[in-house]
């Protein structure tokens, strides 16, 4: 089950980056007038959020429920701390914040509102990028650059 646990963080970086690909393509194809591409690629982006959601919860359930252990530590020291604490803080308040949003702008495309679609994309659509890359680098951060030392 500890392999299992070692897989999420790895997992999660992947979602979120393959979720910020989507995202991008989906706006590039947006601007060229590809409603159809679009549409498929914000779906993706939209399912593979979800995916990582999910992942993601699980991952914390099991450390905490099962295992009893908490978070992984920051290990970082100096100037790089408070830049991975101010990544993270920033990132896990607009993650919550404009998860609603991205669901009501999918809603609003699917059902075929443009114009609002249109209107609340142009918000919701650079918070969600960036909520996906930052996902990215905290796990850069705390899994590649500096790993927690088991001893």
């Amino acid at each position: 089950m500890e392999g299992l646990l070692n897989v999420f963080p790895h997992l999660n970086a992947s979602l979120n980056g393959l979720s910020s690909l989507f995202l991008m393509a989906g706006f590039v194809f947006i601007i060229r007038k590809r409603v159809a591409a679009h549409r498929l690629s914000m779906l993706s982006a939209s399912i593979t959020s979800a995916v990582f959601l999910a992942c993601y919860l699980a991952h914390h359930a099991i450390r905490s429920y099962y295992f009893g252990i908490g978070p992984t530590r920051f290990t970082g020291e100096g100037l790089v701390r408070p830049i991975y604490f101010t990544i993270l803080t920033s990132h896990t308040i607009l993650a919550a914040l404009v998860t609603p949003f991205v669901l009501l702008t999918l809603w609003r495309g699917l059902k075929g509102q443009y114009e609002k679609h249109k209107r609340l994309a142009r918000y919701v659509f650079p918070v969600w990028l960036y909520v996906s890359i930052t996902g990215v680098v905290v796990y850069l951060l705390l899994y590649q650059l500096y790993p927690t030392v088991r001893g």
